[in-house]
């Protein structure tokens, strides 16, 4: 009477011929099952396996299993306990009720009864093993999503998170590449320890332009070519919870419109469905890119815009914040594996304050993860990996008698050096310079930059 995975049921019952029956009756079901017909019999097994679900008699030979019961939910282990009672000891089974057990089932038993709570009692702990899964990848991403810094340069930052946290409205988050928008968003969504609902994220640069609609609001099974089922789009998904659109300035101006009505009236329909669905979801949106030039150049929704930025939250880049450098390289280094007892100079500390930080946090983090990686002693010196760099250029190198470059020149620079260093390879590059593949493509277009690279 056992299957083949290791769910197992635990009958204790002083019957053996109601065990057997039971057993053989779910023999066919996906876990093992084994039996006892003493409170001594059923403890020893209890310790000797795994047990998932126990169906228990309260009057054994040996004893009541309404002691079994406390004893076995004291122990704090994830078991769901079925209680069986005679007619007259009802009681007992509201007392197991009332230590913790999941169900009470009364004689004479109907097996298919019996064998639909068992399957109830499985079917529920494995729902509340995934909610545990997920609530701890929860408490994980709050704890791994946190801005770092003095109140100085995110003083505005912080006060306007926690505004975002407390309203459902759509926020717009603007910041220079690496900034940490990402990080921001994410912050919101978990704020509130009660914060309930999935975070789902997107990045709308990634995307081919003709696959974008399908992505955001699903499709129904022969939508189009190749639409073979039904698939729910990250709207859906999202039900319930936050949907962050990065890089929101990528969207095709013909889709914005389908974005407004979503943000407006709260309801989606998949392409090729014929009814509108209802759904709650937090909107927060994000871009590097100036998007009340792109309204005046007609590349972005004038009223979207004004929809998406309720609450809009600006990031200063790194080179406006250098007092958090030394924050930042202390949090980079304890949280990678096996360098909790490496440290930088404070001379390094200084020359890390004087770079430019055209990548801002990001780059900062690349740098670091690169020292650690070509670390000589419990030391490291980061400042090495930035000698050399054309984009290299401190404030106090600069005076109003030289022409200042401008930021995307300094940008443009930087990246075309590090894609001559990694022999023109855009994968490479991309994941030195902490952005996506399609974002440094996006840029060497704009740059003018090389058309044949690397795969």
């Amino acid at each position: 009477m056992t299957g083949s995975t290791s769910k197992t049921l635990l009958i204790i019952d002083d019957d053996s011929f109601f065990c057997q029956t039971l057993g053989s009756y779910l023999s066919n079901k996906n876990y093992s099952i084994i039996s006892a017909h003493t409170i001594e019999q059923g403890t020893k097994l209890y310790q000797q396996h795994k047990i998932d679900v126990i169906l228990l008699d309260q009057k054994l030979p040996d004893g009541h299993g309404i002691d079994l019961c406390k004893r076995i939910l004291e122990t704090g282990e994830p078991v769901k306990i079925i209680f069986i009672t005679a007619f007259p000891n009802f009681d007992s089974a509201v007392k197991a009720l009332r230590l913790g057990a999941f169900d009470y089932l009364s004689k004479p038993l109907e097996i298919e009864e019996v064998a639909r709570t068992v399957t109830q009692a499985f079917r529920t702990l494995e729902l509340e093993t995934v909610e545990q899964i997920q609530n701890y990848k929860d408490k994980q991403e709050f704890a791994s999503n946190v801005l770092i810094g003095k109140e100085n340069g995110l003083k505005n930052t912080y006060r306007y998170i926690q505004l975002a946290a407390a309203n459902q409205v759509p926020v717009l988050i603007t910041g220079e590449t690496g900034t940490g928008k990402n990080v921001v968003a994410k912050s919101i969504h978990y704020y509130r320890s009660s914060e309930k609902g999935s975070f789902m994220g997107i990045n709308c640069a990634a995307l081919p332009e003709n696959l974008i609609e399908a992505e955001l609001f699903g499709f129904e099974k022969g939508a189009f070519t190749g639409a073979g089922t039904s698939k729910k789009g990250i709207f859906e998904l999202a039900d319930g919870g936050t949907l962050f659109l990065d890089e929101i300035g990528e969207i095709p101006l013909h889709l914005q419109s389908k974005l407004l009505g979503v943000l407006d009236d709260h309801h989606i329909k998949r392409i090729g469905g014929q009814s509108f669905k209802r759904i709650t979801v937090r909107v927060i949106a994000a871009t590097n890119v100036d998007l009340e030039s792109a309204v005046l150049q007609k590349k972005f929704r004038q009223d979207l815009f004004y929809r998406l930025s309720v609450l809009p939250i600006h990031i200063p880049p790194l080179r406006e914040r250098t007092e958090d450098i030394p924050m930042l390289c202390n949090y980079f280094v304890q949280n990678s594996v096996l360098h909790h007892d490496i440290s930088l100079p404070a001379d390094e500390i200084e020359k890390l304050k004087k770079y430019y930080w055209p990548g801002n946090v990001r780059e900062l983090k690349n740098i670091i993860e690169r020292a650690l990686i070509f670390q000589r002693s419990k030391k490291i010196f980061p400042s090495e990996l930035l000698t050399g760099k054309p984009s290299e250029m401190t404030s106090e190198q600069l005076s109003l008698e030289d022409t200042i470059p401008t930021l995307q020149e300094l940008e443009r620079c930087h990246i075309k050096d590090v894609l001559s260093r990694l022999e023109n390879n855009h994968t490479q590059t991309a994941k030195a310079l902490g952005i996506s593949r399609s974002t440094l493509l996006r840029k060497l277009k704009s740059f003018n930059g090389p058309s044949s690279v690397s795969q």
